[in-house]
């Protein structure tokens, strides 16, 4: 009887995922996983996710970084210690011959960079690499001298005081910044403090940005789903919920947020499979890189057992296999929002330029391929 109740178990498992195996061809995760994991290490840093030459990088971005970590991670699901080799010997170039490469500590996209050497010294134990990253998990709330506190907003002051980070400013793509470099400092020490900084972060987001229906405006003062940054969100809030611990009590809260967003997305994804530039609007663009983040954010959802498969697993596959057809021959995929700041115009987001190969899409393609092949 025991026996057939784990078969069994184990059964209703596979069925419970039975959306997210047997791929096709050109969908095969392990392939796109490779394709664009050798993509992104043939490219020279990028500056702010183009791979272009002009103009040249003067630091890491965050794209690189969510690239960067795509592929060790993609790199570690597949078994691939040729690729991982690579990706660490990329990384320890930026402790001598690429130290100028290190951004500066002075804003909240430049923080999560940390998480890429804290990410490589789990695989390699070089000390520096931890030294690195954990500086920069630090210095994100680190006590302010009364220069840098006076040099502060009136408006941040006060969040200051609250006991969130000096780099805090309710935008939404913060939450995948901010969380990521906490949770990998917490993922190499084991120190809850980390966790609980992300955690009381990722709250007061939600508390902030989160309306009634469960999508996110770009700024408070910025009313509009704009999709990329939607993502951010939805992308930052599984990779956190993953490493929570079930008890710790902004759980409950961040996992609502969570729901309640997976929720609303559904009801906007096109017939195709794809999200749009402003999510609520049918007839903006389809674009591809929140499209990509939002795959993925349901993929950890199913995978995790928090979200049924037959409805969310049905859509990420529809997203999954529809992004394919924005790949070109190279590689690179399509339609690609550019990098985008905060303005309160509907037209604005439209008339957003469109890029190819942009490390923004090409990310996500990483994470989801990951993913699919989680157990």
């Amino acid at each position: 009887m025991k026996k057939l109740i784990i078969c069994l178990f184990i059964s209703s498992q596979i069925f419970a995922q039975n959306n997210l195996i047997n791929f096709p061809a050109n969908a095969n995760p392990k392939t796109v996983g490779k394709r664009t994991a050798e993509r992104f290490m043939s490219m020279p840093h990028s500056q702010y996710g183009r791979p272009f030459p002009n103009p040249p990088a003067t630091q890491i971005t965050y794209p690189d970084v969510c690239a960067w970590l795509g592929t060790l991670n993609f790199s570690l699901i597949t078994k691939d210690t040729n690729l991982t080799s690579r990706v660490t010997a990329k990384t320890l170039l930026l402790l001598k011959e690429e130290a100028n490469f290190q951004p500066k500590l002075n804003h909240v996209d430049n923080f999560v960079f940390g998480a890429v050497p804290l990410a490589v010294y789990k695989q390699s134990g070089n000390e520096d690499l931890k030294k690195l990253g954990l500086k920069y998990a630090n210095d994100e709330f680190k006590t302010l001298s009364p220069e840098e506190y006076n040099a502060l907003s009136p408006e941040v002051r006060t969040w200051y005081a609250n006991g969130y980070s000096w780099v805090t400013r309710f935008w939404m793509d913060d939450m995948y910044m901010i969380t990521a470099v906490q949770a990998s400092a917490y993922d190499v020490t084991k120190d809850i403090k980390y966790l609980n900084r992300a955690a009381y972060e990722m709250v007061a987001y939600l508390d902030t940005l989160q309306n009634k229906d469960g999508l996110f405006y770009h700024a408070p003062d910025v009313p509009f789903y704009w999709g990329r940054g939607d993502g951010w969100l939805a992308a930052g809030m599984a990779n956190l919920l993953k490493v929570l611990p079930k008890d710790h009590p902004n759980r409950p809260r961040i996992m609502k947020g969570y729901l309640d967003m997976m929720k609303v997305l559904l009801k906007y994804q096109d017939k195709n499979g794809m999200w749009h530039q402003l999510i609520n609007d049918p007839n903006a663009w389809a674009e591809t890189s929140c499209t990509g983040m939002f795959t993925y954010a349901f993929i950890v959802g199913v995978k995790k057992g928090w979200l049924p498969d037959n409805t969310y697993g049905k859509a990420a596959r529809k997203a999954w296999i529809q992004l394919q057809t924005y790949i070109n021959e190279n590689g690179d995929l399509t339609e690609i929002c550019e990098g985008t700041n905060k303005k309160n115009d509907h037209q604005y987001y439209l008339d957003r330029k469109k890029y190819t190969g942009d490390l923004h899409g090409q990310a996500p393609l990483l994470w989801c391929a990951t993913a699919l092949l989680e157990k």
